[in-house]
């Protein structure tokens, strides 16, 4: 999520980066109340927003210059609405930590790129009281450049109303096309769409430097889509290709086709040689 807008509108977001380090480790996002901005809005998502974009870096003057205001772990815990944006590897960590701030009838969600593991992380360690849902940004600092309407996002309701209440939210309000799913049916998608899409790009860099001026439109796009994502976070790339447990058997399938047709390449030169 780092540098694209979650939500939006007026209000003021409250950020607690517990680990430090960079933009990719800042594991909780609460969002304060204020007026509600519509009348159709369910009070538990009425006027809560980010200002522009979701505070890049966890100095004071990242979050001034974000619209965002730094807080401890327990004032922020304390919000109707926790976001919760950390790697996977580190959720855990976080929710234990939330817990005992979380108020009775507050909204968790998460924004991580595997579900079925933040998924049982959140139900198993948040406390009963509260409501939980699981999402996913299926988009990018990249591809959000020029605004998040349009744009995909994964949503799994996993305790209470508040999937559809977000569902609502980010549909009618941000314009986000929002696709309402279980995290077991996510992660088997994201396996090939995230896990392939890495993969390719994770091959592409380590062959560079590749050609950027004799080119096809189509190796253009290749490139854009390698652009995408070769600045995301280690723990990204860590998460999609290792956390998802649909993400090995892809990769088998992927490298087994690779091969064969290498395969029979090398037969096909011998041959013409031979």
């Amino acid at each position: 999520m780092r540098g694209s807008r979650l939500l939006e509108g007026e209000g003021q977001v409250e950020v607690c980066d517990l680990f430090g380090g960079g933009p990719h480790l800042t594991p909780a996002l609460s969002f304060q109340e204020r007026e509600p901005v519509a009348p159709h809005v369910e009070p538990a998502w009425e006027g809560r927003t980010t200002g522009d974009q979701i505070c890049e870096s966890s100095t004071q003057k990242g979050a001034r210059k974000a619209g965002v205001r730094l807080g401890s772990l327990a004032e922020t815990a304390t919000c109707r609405v926790v976001v919760l944006a950390a790697p996977v590897s580190k959720l855990a960590e976080v929710v234990s930590a939330i817990g005992p701030h979380l108020r009775p009838g507050a909204l968790v969600l998460d924004v991580g790129s595997v579900k079925m593991v933040a998924a049982r992380i959140m139900a198993d360690g948040l406390p009963d009281h509260v409501e939980i849902v699981a999402t996913h940004p299926l988009f990018g600092p990249q591809s959000a450049r020029s605004g998040v309407k349009g744009l995909k996002i994964a949503v799994c309701p996993i305790r209470g109303r508040g999937g559809r209440r977000a569902a609502a939210f980010l549909r009618k309000q941000l314009g986000l096309d929002v696709i309402l799913t279980d995290p077991e049916a996510h992660d088997r998608a994201a396996a090939s769409v995230q896990g392939l899409t890495h993969l390719i790009a994770k091959v592409f860099v380590e062959m560079e430097p590749l050609p950027t001026r004799m080119t096809t439109k189509s190796f253009d796009l290749l490139m854009q889509a390698v652009g995408m994502v070769r600045h995301d976070a280690p723990e990204v790339f860590d998460a999609i290709e290792r956390a998802n447990p649909y993400a090995a058997d892809v990769r088998r399938r992927f490298f087994a086709h690779a091969s064969r047709l290498e395969a029979e390449l090398s037969a096909q030169g011998a041959d013409a040689t031979g």
